[in-house]
């Protein structure tokens, strides 16, 4: 007989092996993946090539030098493939290897990190998207100065700032770089910039004859500067620096994906018309004329992933977020009739590559991770990777499609839909973590890495319910506009009604907690602040204080607008109103806080404002700030911080969850 199955731990975050993009070779019958895994002793990660079998048979593995390899593609003619890789140490290059591995061989020594690659159909050029250095003291005068081996600034030096956006999220000041296309030839390994300017260049496409390159970059005008749009290069002809580009689009903020049709007559892409709308829609620009039209009805929302047509040009492949899942579909392009091919019942498809067959990756929150293909109508599924056979050695976990009653804020009721996840076999009552998800634009991310709390505590007997809530994403555009200007007060009624509802079933009793990231983070310190449901709170990376996020989100100045229906001069009032700032003072639920340092998203003052807040009003309450750490430290960072997050996570709820409420103490002046 085999072990019996033991309960999730924090530590299984380092049995991971995560898949972070695939391509399928041009033949249809194997395909090349890179998988992440932690490694602990470095607190760091390694991420490795795979190539795997699409008929049946074990994975191959491709590289070994410690190194984080990213990006494989094929080469069209299928003998090779480029990938990205820091193995020599400094930023990323370009390295091609041949098919079934072997010794790999570097091919770009810029001072920049190669941030993509495309090959042209003829596999004598690659297309790149590189990060340039330029001298930020210059202004836009020096983004025009394109030098490849241009050294990074010190990072000591002064960081002028001069423009919007100066700084992201993960990159921290980023006017010190532009990200611009090079055209690299692979046999002399000669470096043509195509591309110049105050602008960073996003997604690449090549036409199918190899003349025109398609590419969406941002704008030069700084009241618009955080928005795309598609642009082409005519490239028939020997290749020379800086050929006339052609604008297609305008009327799309945030274009992104471009897939030209077999064709060439049209450029398909997704993106949203307002700046700050993180839905993603689909569009396709004629070639011609520069018409754009939106393809599919605006309910339809596509999840960031490329986008294939089908040979004959009449429908295009796209991963779609719906009602809660990611699955694949085929999109008539003249109706916008959309076909689903894979739908996970309750999973999230992550990642998709399209050629005589359909290869795709795949997770859950009750299964792991894990590559599988399947024919162009979706028939003949079938997993083809088995990268986390550790997860069959844990407790059986169950996840239902919850169904919930309730008010929708016009005096009446509407149904939400949610995700409950239980150990299999669990007696009633359950002590109940309720956790929200960001965006809010968002909806429940039905992966691991970032909320691996939930398999600890569904171990440890707890149920973990994440709603969909209004306002979430993947549910029509109404559903998620109407939470505009009505951040908690819209959708706390839900949460409530959706854990009484679990109460008369039984199922749950007063032992409930609450947690979320983000707008997540953001929710669960307004409920605390406007309710006494919740004996334990974790407020991670939040939003705050509306008024301030503004100012010093790296998004805040355009996204906020758009959540608000205005600015903070116009709408101060009710940005006050709406911020957790203003009513955290008045809850008693002890609070953990959990915050990267150096979080540009929703920077830590975000979470240090409410920390002394209720520090000063007498209610159990800590912060961990995390050297280094961005916005997505708990799903991204470091080992030793996730490790650290997560493991906080789960002592603070089930110290606190026991402890009834006191009375609610006043502040102390």
């Amino acid at each position: 007989m085999g072990e019996a199955p033991s309960a999730f731990t924090v530590d299984d975050l380092c049995n991971e092996q995560r898949i972070e993009s695939l391509d399928l070779h041009p033949c249809g019958q194997r395909a090349v993946c890179a998988v992440k895994s932690v490694q602990r002793a470095d607190d760091d990660y390694q991420t490795h090539l795979w190539l795997l079998p699409l008929g049946g048979g074990p994975s191959n593995r491709l590289t070994f030098v410690p190194s984080k390899n990213s990006r494989p593609r094929w080469s069209p003619g299928g003998d090779r493939i480029a990938f990205l890789s820091d193995r020599h140490g400094g930023p990323k290059q370009v390295f091609l290897m041949p098919a079934d591995g072997g010794e790999a061989r570097q091919i770009t020594r810029f001072a920049g990190t190669v941030i993509d690659l495309a090959w042209r159909p003829d596999g004598r050029q690659l297309a790149l998207v590189c990060a340039v250095n330029v001298d930020p003291d210059q202004r836009v005068d020096g983004t025009r100065e394109i030098d490849l081996q241009r050294p990074i600034a010190p990072a000591t030096a002064p960081e002028v700032v001069w423009r919007l956006p100066y700084k992201m999220d993960g990159s921290g000041y980023v006017l010190g770089a532009r990200l611009q296309i090079v055209l690299l030839d692979i046999e002399s390994q000669a470096a043509t910039p195509l591309t110049r300017g105050d602008y960073d260049v996003g997604h690449l496409a090549w036409s199918c004859d190899g003349r025109r390159l398609a590419y969406t970059r941002g704008r030069e005008d700084e009241r618009e500067s955080h928005c795309t749009d598609v642009w082409m290069l005519d490239l028939d002809g020997p290749a020379q620096p800086f050929p006339e580009a052609r604008r297609l689009t305008t009327t799309v903020a945030t274009a992104s994906w471009p897939a030209f049709s077999p064709d060439g007559s049209t450029i398909a892409f997704m993106g949203a018309e307002n700046g700050g709308d993180a839905i993603m829609r689909l569009w396709a620009v004629d070639v011609a004329t520069g018409t754009t039209r939106r393809v599919a009805d605006e309910d339809v929302e596509l999840f960031s992933n490329p986008l294939f047509w089908d040979a004959d040009g009449r429908r295009l492949l796209a991963v779609q977020a719906w009602r809660g899942v990611q699955r694949i579909v085929s999109i008539q392009v003249d109706s916008g009739e959309v076909t689903p091919l894979v739908e996970p019942a309750a999973g999230h498809v992550s990642a998709m590559a399209v050629g005589e067959v359909i290869a795709y990756v795949e997770e859950g929150m009750d299964h792991p991770i894990e590559a599988h293909r399947c024919d162009l109508d979706g028939g003949q599924a079938r997993r083809i990777s088995d990268f986390n056979g550790w997860w069959r050695q844990r407790h059986a976990l169950k996840l239902e499609r919850r169904r919930f009653e309730v008010p929708d804020g016009e005096g009446g009721t509407e149904q939400i839909e949610g995700w409950l996840l239980l150990r299999e076999g669990e007696p009633s009552p359950c002590r109940l973590l309720v956790d929200v998800h960001g965006g809010p634009a968002s909806y429940v991310a039905l992966q691991f890495p970032t909320t691996p709390y939930w398999q600890v505590l569904a171990s440890q007997g707890w149920a973990i319910l994440a709603l969909n809530a209004v306002g979430s994403a993947s549910y029509g555009r109404r559903f998620s506009e109407r939470l505009r200007k009505c951040w908690g007060r819209l959708d706390l009624p839900q949460y409530r009604a959706a854990i009484a509802a679990l109460r008369r079933e039984g199922l749950v009793d007063d032992r409930v907690a609450i947690a979320g990231s983000s707008y997540g983070g953001y929710f669960s310190a307004y409920a605390t602040g406007n309710c006494e449901d919740f004996r334990a709170s974790v407020v991670s990376a939040p939003v705050g204080n509306l008024e301030t996020h503004y100012g010093t989100s790296d998004s805040g100045y355009y996204a906020d607008p758009f959540s608000m229906e205005g600015k903070p001069d116009a709408n101060r009032e009710l940005m006050i109103e709406l911020s957790p700032m203003a009513h955290i003072g008045q809850g008693n639920t002890p609070t953990l806080f959990l915050q990267g340092k150096d979080d540009e998203r929703c920077p830590k003052c975000q979470s240090e404002e409410m920390f002394v807040k209720l520090k000063r009003s007498g209610t159990p309450s800590e912060i961990v700030l995390y050297p280094g750490g961005d916005h997505h430290t708990l799903g991204q960072g470091r080992p030793s911080h996730r490790l650290d997050g997560h493991g906080r996570i789960v002592d603070w709820l089930n110290r606190w969850v026991e402890v009834p409420l006191p009375a609610a103490p006043g502040e102390k002046r």
